[in-house]
């Protein structure tokens, strides 16, 4: 396991990145990183580049040192990667071209590693939970760690695990769960605050794309849809549309969800998830230039909304076959 201390020591200015629409996960994991840095290596320069997260984040330290607006000048000595490729890093990927160093550090088992410098362990349930593997792995920066690194991490691995509730969630991730939860910051409430509560206009969009979503495949695969005319009537931003595609995911009788949302003329962002290993939507992401997990999974897609929808079954179809 990579000691980040030692791969940074001489660094003047370290960025930090995650992908585009950062998650959960994404967001824990690259603040975490920011705080850790900032504390085990006072000398440099360390900045968070991301798209700007969700507003439910905001209970995180660092959220507001967050740079989301760059003209991609200028050069660091050391960029990390996390819980993404370079390619995917969005404002973020001139800096990840041009740094001298590049550490990637994820647990999709899609990335092969994509840094000069690499840490990639798909067993973990999130990036998050490899991060603290790698903090507390060394005595002294496990001397590091505080209760708001704590915060991240667990805010992290709550939403890649889907509040422990995935097949990803191990016995080594809920071990760690009980050592971040000791250091006694307010569980339970950063849970509503970050996975669970919803504004008036996150509920209704949802409600609206619950009310339109539709059976497929003999009711194993609920699809819904939500247009860019819809988002501007509700006054809805893609923030807004987070948890949609679980509560398709949860609908009696279904086994895989498709949730997609208009991103411009005849494209859509699609997030998948599934409720069985033997529907892997990573593998159907995969066919379209995405990716993720076995069980959540995302891409973006172009043409006709039956056309996508229907290029979608085709896929998921054989899958839903040796179900039965």
């Amino acid at each position: 396991m990579i000691n980040l201390v030692e791969q940074c020591k001489d660094a003047k200015r370290i960025g930090i990145t995650g992908h585009t629409n950062p998650d959960g996960d994404c967001v824990g994991s690259v603040l975490v990183l920011w705080q850790f840095l900032k504390k085990a290596l006072p000398d440099a320069t360390v900045e968070v580049l991301l798209e700007k997260p969700a507003p439910i984040f905001h209970v995180l330290k660092g959220i507001s040192e967050i740079i989301f607006d760059t003209d991609g000048t200028g050069q660091y000595d050391i960029m990390i990667v996390a819980d993404s490729i370079p390619e995917r890093t969005g404002i973020a990927q001139p800096y990840v071209e041009s740094a001298k160093k590049v550490i990637n550090i994820d647990h999709h088992i899609s990335n092969p590693g994509s840094g000069d410098v690499n840490e990639i362990d798909p067993v973990s349930s999130s990036t998050a939970e490899l991060i603290y593997e790698i903090i507390t792995n060394e005595p002294e920066q496990k001397a590091l760690m505080d209760e708001e690194m704590a915060k991240a991490i667990y805010v992290g691995i709550i939403h890649d695990s889907g509040v422990m509730q995935y097949s990803n969630t191990s016995p080594k991730t809920l071990r760690i769960v009980a050592e971040l939860i000791a250091f006694g910051f307010d569980f339970p409430k950063l849970i509503d605050e970050t996975f669970y509560e919803k504004t008036y206009i996150q509920s209704q969009i949802m409600g609206r794309a619950i009310l339109e979503a539709f059976p497929m495949l003999g009711g194993k695969c609920m699809i819904s849809m939500v247009s860019r005319k819809t988002m501007d009537f509700y006054g809805a931003e893609k923030q807004d549309l987070s948890g949609i595609v679980n509560q398709l995911r949860i609908i009696k009788g279904v086994k895989a969800a498709v949730f997609m949302y208009e991103i411009g003329t005849m494209q859509y962002k699609v997030s998948l998830r599934s409720n069985t290993d033997k529907v892997d939507v990573a593998k159907v992401a995969a066919c379209f230039g995405g990716g993720g997990h076995v069980r959540a999974a995302g891409c973006t897609m172009e043409g006709s909304f039956h056309d996508v929808v229907n290029n979608l079954i085709r896929q998921l179809a054989p899958m839903m076959e040796e179900l039965e």
